[in-house]
């Protein structure tokens, strides 16, 4: 991950007074794409179209985008309207309101022009869209003003192949998986990685995953967390029926083959970052390996992966809920107080219940 120069040059900028007022922008030509018609992405979209107009910078908005049924556009001043296919092309910066979701759909068509995606988190967990709703105008200033980091994330490109002819490709941010459509019936297939056999298994399915997707669908299969910055890919196995299947990783340069054996009785299936399924038949093979192409996420100053964990995944819970690191050692002392003399009060009843019965006077009946 890397700084914007801005970033090392004025790592306070947001706390100048000039702050609002600097007229040198890092990016003129903004993108605004959203997904989901739900209100609050409206919302955001909205808030996100006048903090651009505010900087007197110009606002582009894909056709799909511009056709949500609940955006008004008389509501935003001033927009331009291309096609989805067009808005990487001649954007400087691409801000997407929405969930991870909302992300994985805009890689494919900005990946190419190697142009900066900023999210708008209006979904569940946020990995990819970082930028919380309530922060949407400070956070965008920010980045508008050249304060920001970038993250370069390469992808997966899938084809399926039928002797030399390519019948299906794809690309994904996240994951390609093979997977057993609506049978409940296990798929029997062997996988080579750079044309070593590696086995030949009967489960669910595979997930392949960047790093990006190990935190999403490999993550509820049993992978691994791999940092964004490594160039791995994870293979990780769906409900193999062995106890000794477990998730590989491998080198990002590999290119994984996988093909049905004869005695598959189920029709696989495979998708890119949940896209359509397609099928896979028993004479064809699909061909996972890197994509030539990256997508460069951008964040507001100080994001962390581990506090994205943290916060995500709610590594911290428990430890915060039981933490004795107080600030307050009166507090610790008190509590130490309340156990003695809680001890000391057990020690003074059995020290009763034993002399109680048993006194100097032998012919004292013991108690009953």
């Amino acid at each position: 991950m890397e700084n914007s120069a801005q970033s090392e040059r004025l790592p306070h900028l947001h706390e100048s007074e000039l702050f609002h007022a600097i007229k040198n922008p890092a990016f003129r030509r903004i993108g605004l794409m959203g997904r989901a018609g739900k209100r609050s992405v409206i919302q955001s979209l909205i808030q996100v179209a006048n903090t651009v107009n505010e900087m007197n910078l110009t606002l582009i908005m894909d056709v799909q985008t511009a056709n949500l049924p609940t955006l008004n556009l008389v509501d935003i001043e001033k927009v331009k309207i291309v096609k989805r296919s067009l808005i990487g092309e001649i954007c400087d910066l691409v801000i997407v309101v929405g969930g991870d979701g909302s992300i994985l759909h805009a890689a494919e068509a900005l990946a190419r022009y190697r142009v900066p995606v900023l999210g708008v988190n209006r979904g569940r967990l946020g990995f990819l869209a970082d930028v919380k709703p309530n922060e949407v105008a400070f956070k965008l200033r920010q980045v508008l003003m050249g304060d920001y980091q970038l993250d370069h994330r390469f992808l997966l490109t899938m084809e399926i192949r039928e002797g030399d002819n390519i019948l299906h490709e794809d690309m994904a941010l996240n994951d390609i998986v093979l997977h057993a459509g609506k049978s409940v019936h296990m798929i029997d297939f062997q996988m080579k990685i750079d044309g070593q056999d590696v086995y030949r298994q009967h489960s669910d399915g595979l997930i392949a995953a960047t790093p990006t997707g190990s935190t999403a669908y490999a993550l509820s299969g049993g992978g691994p967390i791999i940092h964004p910055s490594m160039d791995a890919i994870c293979l990780v196995p769906m409900h193999p029926h062995t106890l000794s299947s477990r998730p590989i990783v491998v080198s990002g340069n590999s290119e994984i083959c996988i093909r049905i054996h004869e005695d598959n009785r189920t029709q696989p299936m495979v998708s890119a970052d949940g896209k359509p399924s397609v099928p896979l038949e028993q004479d064809q093979r699909l061909y996972i390996r890197k994509h030539p192409d990256k997508l460069t996420l951008l964040h507001p100053p100080g994001f962390e992966f581990y506090e994205a964990c943290r916060t995500k995944l709610h590594w911290n819970v428990h430890a915060e809920e039981f933490s004795l690191d107080s600030d307050d050692d009166d507090d610790i002392e008190d509590v130490a107080d309340i156990v003695d003399s809680e001890s000391a009060d057990i020690a003074n009843i059995e020290f009763n219940d034993n002399t109680s019965g048993y006194g100097a006077d032998d012919d004292s009946e013991s108690p009953r």
